[in-house]
């Protein structure tokens, strides 16, 4: 245990989904590409939402009429007709490739009548700009999305001014989306999902669904099921811009029912909204800019929050899985204890396997700092599939990392050499250059006993 100290404490923070700002709207089988034979995820459907019609109905309200900082949207906007996109910036084929994959799930499972089109008057635009660039904008966010403009230099003309407001639309004509362009090719990948969705559709993150990107906990990197059937139901006929949300909850039973015919059947569980207070101390749990002991006492006064509210779902196990990273490398038995508590809390609930995934990683690193090979190996085994499936690649590279690490500590040293190289395809997907690699390696490994 006393291998968890400040050089580990570092790997394990940075397995950590860290929210965008609010104050913008922001953040399978694989196949060789290079350089240096990086793996990248082929398309791949994911399933339908498994939850209640009644739930998605208000999730889908919930997600469309307040904004994240919770000002209210008064109308529902959309795209009408075809929607184009065009790539501006430097831009690099594999992100070209994750795009054309994106847009053929939304054609193909939200509906979207939207393709590629490099015609300047295109409807939506990814900019792909540096990354200092793009921060010293909004400092806070990995990237994000404006609407009524076409450009970097046209936002930086209006950015301050109300024609940049989303609440102040009444249709969408035009917006662009700006990404990093130096950074790992999943981050990259992870902001088209999130902003193009939030483009072409909901403007709100709701700590409370366990299923959707639409979710600040940034769990999922890629539009799930929940996610395409929201933006179905955005385009479909039933609805129209200029909707309030009264004329938008009167279509919703009806349309549904038509798109989502499974779960009609199903008892809706209570979904209390998220209280304000949790969110603010969980902002401040994941703020850089709090002191260490505030960003403790924040996570705990989150779980606190919790606990009174009883939420026995994704926010309980988010607000323990933060705080017990926050004691890693100062309190090792408080750390592990709310690693527990998390997966206790995940484990309840198909919808969220991918975030006990991400608990197998905190407890396989507690594991292999105490020389528990088998430990290590049971608990990136049962995580890797659910990695894979929800195309998590740095995830994927890490418990593979892991795994190397178990079997140089069975003794099995070419069968450990032989999983981190191939544990490096998908790490130079994840991680970006072969320097961010090789850091993450050194880290895993300095973890084990010697």
């Amino acid at each position: 245990m006393n291998k968890i100290t400040a050089s580990a404490l570092c790997f394990l923070m940075s397995c950590m989904p860290v929210p965008d700002s609010q104050d913008v709207t922001s953040r399978a089988e694989s196949v060789q590409t290079s350089p240096i034979d990086m793996r990248i995820f082929s398309d791949a459907a994911h399933q339908r939402p498994t939850r209640p019609n009644r739930e998605i109905a208000q999730d889908f309200l919930d997600l469309s009429f307040r904004m994240e900082s919770g000002r209210t949207i008064p109308y529902l906007t959309r795209f009408e007709g075809p929607i184009r996109v065009r790539t501006t910036g430097d831009v690099s084929d594999i992100m070209l490739h994750d795009l054309k994959i994106l847009l053929g799930r939304l054609r193909s499972e939200a509906r979207i009548d939207i393709t590629m089109d490099q015609t300047p008057s295109a409807e939506i635009t990814v900019e792909a700009i540096s990354r200092a660039t793009l921060q010293r904008a909004v400092p806070q966010a990995a990237c994000f999305v404006v609407p009524r403009i076409s450009s970097w230099s046209e936002f930086q003309r209006v950015r301050r001014t109300p024609q940049v407001d989303w609440a102040t639309l009444t249709h969408r004509d035009r917006a662009t989306i700006f990404v990093p362009s130096d950074v790992a090719p999943q981050e990259i990948r992870d902001c088209l999902h999130e902003e193009l969705a939030q483009a072409l559709g909901p403007l709100n993150d709701l700590y409370r669904l366990p299923d959707s990107v639409f979710n600040d906990d940034n769990i999922h990197t890629v539009l799930t099921g929940f996610d395409m059937l929201i933006l179905r139901m955005y385009y479909a006929p039933a609805l129209r811009n200029g909707m309030t949300r009264t004329e938008v909850a009167s279509r919703l039973p009806e349309l549904l029912a038509q798109l989502n015919p499974r779960g009609q059947w199903q008892s809706a569980a209570s979904q209390p909204d998220t209280s304000r207070d949790w969110i603010e101390a969980i902002e401040t749990a994941l703020s850089s800019a709090a002191s260490p002991t505030e960003r403790r006492n924040a996570a705990a006064q989150a779980i606190q929050i919790g606990n009174a509210f009883d939420w026995q779902d994704a926010r309980g196990g988010f607000a323990q899985y933060a705080y017990g990273r926050l004691q890693v490398g100062r309190d090792a038995q408080a750390a592990l204890a709310a690693f527990n508590a998390a997966e206790n809390l995940y484990q309840r609930d198909p919808n969220t396997r991918i975030h006990a995934a991400h608990i197998a990683v905190q407890k396989a690193a507690f594991a292999l700092a105490a020389g528990d090979a088998e430990s290590v190996l049971r608990l990136t085994d049962s995580a890797m599939d659910v990695a894979i499936y929800h195309q998590n690649a740095a995830l994927v590279a890490t418990l593979m990392m892991f795994q190397a690490e178990a079997h140089m500590l069975m003794g099995n040293a070419d069968k450990a050499e032989a999983i981190r190289l191939d544990s490096t395809g998908w790490a130079r997907y994840g991680f970006g250059s072969s320097a961010n690699v090789r850091a993450r390696l050194d880290e895993i490994a300095a973890l084990r006993p010697f």
